[in-house]
């Protein structure tokens, strides 16, 4: 069993260069999330995949990769890392170029099977916070990072790449950056210090575990699944079509400055409080997504709504670490809100219709409600310390 000193590494703390290695390799396992509008859009304008085709393969990639993440933090040791990251590397960047080559559902098997590759990688990441003295530091360090380069690559994608070459370029520059992410997984430590034992079978974290987790997929759920119905939301409220990319570009900017925010005012800030604050903010910004704004409320409305996502992101870890002392749902937080967040649009598109999109609001106010009602039980009935006599 490990011991931990507060405020210190569980294990040996690697140095700066090693960080750095495997916050990269975690940013790009998740880098396709936030270039997948760009790289199936282009296949769908060029006929290799229809609406429905691209919804698969979108859905496919993002629920393997929250998988192979939660199952990576549940049954794999972590050692041999450097070899580990390298293979998924090499794989992912495989899986890159087999993509130029395929149309219809294979694409979806391919990116189906490109998830795994990218789960493990951000396993590693997230498995390197869990072990941090403070990780919502680390946490609002990765987030902030890699909502940047995702949007950095995006830009770039568009402006230069896709413009002359075609979805294949995307695919191709993707490969190159995936690759050279295996190289650099070279620089990781080969492993981290064992976690505490696990309470319950297959390495799972005892039930209070799971029901951080659970929280932490609802919470997703209502981010993602309220977000991608944007575009509707804004038709509906009768807004011109540049409205929505406007408010796309500025939910991404203050999605940075919410995490760079969470990750200066780590350690100062209660999590519990905070998250308590960012519902209630966000129960105000879904009441005035429903009452189909006009355009300048509606790009405030997207700012503050991309502003409290990544600044509320961080402060999952200490919620999880507080459920479950020994981590090891802290290891599993990034396979959580993967899924939480590919499933999320799905079950949202359930309670939506082509003439109003406002049921997704709901559905995102029950989820956004289930899960702080998990995180209040869970602090109320926390274990304290307990007194010297």
């Amino acid at each position: 069993m490990s011991h931990q000193t507060p405020g210190a590494w569980i294990g040996p703390a690697p140095s700066l260069a090693q960080s750095a290695a495997v916050i990269a390799v975690g940013i790009t396992g998740v880098m396709i999330a936030g270039l997948q509008p760009q790289l199936l859009g282009a296949l769908a304008r060029e006929g290799r995949l229809s609406a429905s085709q691209l919804g698969h393969a979108a859905t496919g990639e993002l629920l393997a990769m929250g998988l192979a993440a939660g199952l990576a933090g549940a049954l794999l040791k972590p050692r041999r890392l450097r070899l580990i990251g390298l293979a998924a590397g090499l794989v992912l960047a495989l899986l890159d170029l087999a993509t130029t080559r395929l149309s219809g559902e294979a694409i979806t098997l391919a990116r189906a099977a490109a998830g795994v590759p990218s789960g493990v990688m951000i396993w590693m990441t997230v498995a390197l916070i869990a072990r941090a003295p403070r990780p919502e530091r680390w946490s609002g360090v990765y987030l902030t990072l890699q909502t940047a380069a995702q949007f950095v690559l995006a830009t770039i994608l568009t402006a230069f790449v896709i413009s002359g070459a075609g979805a294949n370029g995307g695919w191709v520059a993707l490969a190159g950056m995936s690759a050279l992410a295996g190289l650099v997984a070279l620089a990781c430590p080969d492993r981290y210090a064992e976690l505490h034992e696990a309470h319950g079978p297959g390495g799972l974290p005892a039930p209070r575990g799971l029901a951080a987790l659970a929280a932490c997929f609802l919470i997703l759920a209502f981010i993602v699944g309220v977000w991608v119905y944007a575009e509707p939301l804004s038709r509906q409220a009768g807004h011109p079509p540049q409205t929505v990319d406007q408010a796309v570009s500025l939910s991404l900017a203050f999605q940075v400055a919410g995490g760079a925010t969470a990750t200066l005012l780590a350690g100062r800030l209660r999590w519990f409080w905070t998250m308590m604050a960012c519902a209630a903010l966000d129960v105000v910004l879904l009441a005035t997504f429903a009452s189909l704004p006009s355009p300048p409320v509606f790009l405030v409305a997207s700012a503050a709504f991309g502003f409290l996502w990544l600044f509320l992101m961080p402060f999952l870890v200490p919620m999880a670490i507080e459920a479950d002392p020994s981590r090891r749902a802290a290891v599993l937080l990034g396979g959580a809100q993967l899924l939480g967040g590919s499933l999320g649009p799905l079950l949202a598109s359930t309670v939506v219709s082509d003439a109003d999109a406002r049921g997704a609001l709901a559905f995102g106010a029950a989820c956004l409600l289930g899960g702080m009602g998990l995180a209040i039980g869970l602090h109320v009935t926390r274990r304290r310390p307990v007194a010297a006599v």
